[in-house]
């Protein structure tokens, strides 16, 4: 929430949505002052601030940015009531043919019958809109136009490229100022600037959407996977690995043809029936299910795969890790009895704190409700987002977690995990699903304690998201400084001289003997050179080994966070470093 001044002294809490939309429509205002030809399209508010997207002849550049910021604090500083009205759905698309705005008059078209149909004028300035709004341009203080990009209208590629500049603004200068520190610190973190810098992944035109993983990323990549396998065969889970081509007739039979085919790479074969490359896991396990016979003293029933899995996503949309063509999920696939629903999430959501814990990382919950393209009865549905409440109610208390209404997945409702990272930074990250249907679609069953055939419930559930995907998150969260576990290199030995090269062999040897990620810096460059960039490669331990070292049989220490320790034993080091591993993932 903001606070706003109003007039009279009065002070007013509004949410940052509606300010922020606000500040959308003073951005079009300012627009259509400087470039009066310009057609608007949609200004909406976003998570951190808003956008409005405008038809221009040329895309607008980061002089036009400065002098459109400086024309928005004119309008601001006019202090303009922003003041709503209504229209018939005649009315309105006169209004707008009248002014030129053909996007807007194709919004009208698209209007329902009978919706309300309202407008908000400010000054010289009047926009479609449902509003909100605040009550004048004037209690907007701190404004910052923050880029410009093409967006295509509505998000079709087959549309017109469109102008979209992004904009944030603040009750306060102090506020503004403190969230352009924040855009900076991130372009530091930006896991793509670091992926390069520190040697661990990359991306290439030649394959949009798909890392290229470097060694020292796809150490850090086993390193994660073999840390997650260990923590789930604790708890019963079976590894399975299936089939990256399958059928177009499985997918039917899952659904995903009906609802996700236009995300999916779909190809003929040398016998002219269409395959998939698959974009999840789920068919594959339930057929691991379904390969025999199961009783109810199999279940639960836990497989997890971390198979590459492919999706189609738009090129618009890439956005390096974080938004990929091709990923290892860490998915899982549990098949429980209806009696078993709330101890499994229970569970599920032990193991994501565990794992997040590790991380340093705090999340929050969300119950993701029925979406509107949702596949089977309403009934099972009601019932599944029912038990899902209970659990949740259990676990968190009432009334703890948010709901988002529609968002589930279509064949069942699903809890969203959702996680902070130290600059405050919100990202979607598990989700555990709750699925009726499919089970009924493939005709699962098992065998109940009488004999009888019972359909299983099945439990989709991943916790990291992806390990791509969540590689880029904590290589953001982390500045590339990993914690020592994780980090592909964990100690760099760097000899003083040649004289000093053979020992440092002895030394990386006992390292590799136990376990320890160690290279050898064996450059004819100067110890504060290696020392230098191995700091800059965020090593977390050095070790320095001159004469006096050789001598004693030592090994000078350097750490990444508390610089020079001092000179100590090998075996004392080795079990310095073990202990730290283990304090984090024992």
């Amino acid at each position: 929430m903001f606070k706003i001044k109003l007039g009279g002294g009065k002070t007013a809490e509004v949410e940052e949505s509606m300010y922020w939309h606000t500040t959308s429509h003073i951005l079009a205002q300012a627009v259509k002052r400087l470039f009066p030809e310009a057609k608007l399209a949609i200004g909406p508010a976003i998570e951190n601030g808003f956008y409005y997207d405008f038809d221009v002849e040329n895309p607008f550049s980061e002089e036009d940015l400065a002098k459109l910021e400086e024309e928005m604090k004119k309008i601001i500083k006019e202090n303009e009531e922003l003041e709503r009205f209504e229209l018939s759905r005649e009315e309105a698309i006169s209004l707008m043919k009248e002014k030129g705005e053909d996007y807007k008059v194709q919004l009208i078209e698209d209007l329902a019958e009978g919706e309300v149909i309202s407008f908000y004028k400010q000054g010289d300035f009047t926009d479609l809109c449902r509003g909100p709004h605040l009550p004048s341009t004037g209690c907007v203080k701190a404004v910052k136009l923050l880029s410009s990009s093409g967006a295509y209208w509505r998000g079709d590629e087959h549309n017109k490229m469109l102008q979209r500049i992004y904009g944030i603004s603040f009750p306060k200068a102090s506020e503004l100022e403190e969230y352009l520190k924040k855009i900076e610190e991130a372009k530091k973190r930006d896991h793509r600037k670091l992926g390069k810098e520190l040697d661990l992944f990359f991306f290439d035109e030649t394959a949009p959407g798909m890392a290229y993983w470097m060694p020292k990323g796809f150490k850090m990549m086993n390193v994660l996977i073999d840390f997650w396998r260990k923590e789930h065969e604790k708890r019963g889970y079976q590894e399975f690995s299936g089939p990256q081509l399958n059928s177009s007739e499985l997918w039917k039979t899952s659904g995903h043809w009906d609802h996700y085919k236009e995300d999916m790479f779909v190809l003929t074969d040398s016998d002219g029936k269409e395959q998939a490359l698959k974009p999840m896991n789920c068919p594959n396990a339930i057929k691991i299910f379904a390969s025999k016979l199961r009783s109810y003293k199999d279940l639960p029933l836990r497989f997890n795969d971390i198979d590459v899995i492919h999706r189609n996503e738009k090129s618009g949309q890439l956005n390096g890790l974080f938004r990929v063509r091709m990923f290892r999920q860490d998915d899982a696939h549990n098949f429980v009895t209806e009696e078993q629903i709330g101890s499994e999430i229970k569970d599920i959501i032990e193991i994501a704190k565990q794992l997040y814990g590790v991380f340093g990382l705090d999340f929050k919950i969300t119950l993701s409700t029925r979406p509107e393209d949702f596949m089977g009865e309403l009934e099972v549905w009601n019932k599944a987002e029912s038990d899902l409440k209970v659990v949740l109610d259990e676990i968190c208390g009432q009334g703890e977690y948010d709901i988002n209404e529609g968002d589930g997945a279509f064949y069942g409702p699903k809890i969203d995990i959702q996680m902070k990272d130290c600059l405050g930074r919100k990202w979607q990250m598990g989700t555990i699903q709750l699925d009726f249907q499919l089970p009924q679609r493939f005709h699962l069953h098992y065998i109940d304690k009488n004999g009888d055939k019972k359909v299983p419930v099945l439990v989709h559930r991943a916790i990291f998201g992806s390990f791509d995907r969540f590689i880029g998150i904590i290589t953001e969260h982390f500045a590339g400084a990993f914690p020592l576990w994780l980090a592909p290199v964990q100690v760099k030995i760097m000899p003083i001289s040649d004289n000093q090269l053979e020992y440092a062999k002895n030394v990386l040897q006992k390292l590799q003997d136990e376990g320890i990620r160690v290279e050898l810096d064996d450059r004819q460059e100067k110890i504060g050179y290696k020392i230098r960039e191995a700091q800059l490669q965020k090593i977390p331990y050095m070790l320095i080994l001159g004469e006096k070292e050789v001598e004693s049989g030592m090994v000078g220490v350097r750490s990444r966070k508390e610089g020079d320790i001092g000179a100590m034993e090998i075996e004392a080091f080795v079990t310095k470093v073990k202990e730290e591993v283990e304090k984090y993932i024992r």
